[in-house]
């Protein structure tokens, strides 16, 4: 993989039934600000409409892989996330299936 230049992360994440409001909640109240903090520039979450009680899928994007890899070591070592994780799961786990995509921008895309 070509790890110069602007990289985007497509993440999509299927949550266990009945779980999806607690993830939507979870990310509304903590997950976005502690992105935020950590670096990581936010493109946008989307629900899918074929399966819209299971699915969150976002796009992260980040300077480089190189970037990538020390944002996400911060955010999961940062004490507000392990706690707001901890809390959220109390009842059982949120999440079935998690999936991440790297993606770069093509030649003639306007996102390079």
């Amino acid at each position: 993989m070509n790890t110069t230049g602007r990289l985007y992360e497509l993440r999509t994440y299927t949550a266990f039934e009945g779980k999806l409001d607690d993830l939507l909640s979870r990310f509304e109240n903590y997950t976005i600000r502690l992105f935020e903090k950590h670096g990581m520039k936010i493109e946008g979450f989307w629900i899918p409409v074929d399966n819209p009680e299971f699915k969150l899928v976002y796009i992260l994007s980040y300077p480089s892989l190189q970037a990538r890899e020390e944002y996400w070591e911060k955010f999961q070592n940062d004490p507000e996330w392990i706690a707001a994780r901890g809390a959220s799961n109390a009842n059982g786990d949120l999440l079935a299936n998690k999936e991440s995509v790297y993606l770069k921008a093509a030649d003639f895309s306007s996102l390079k």
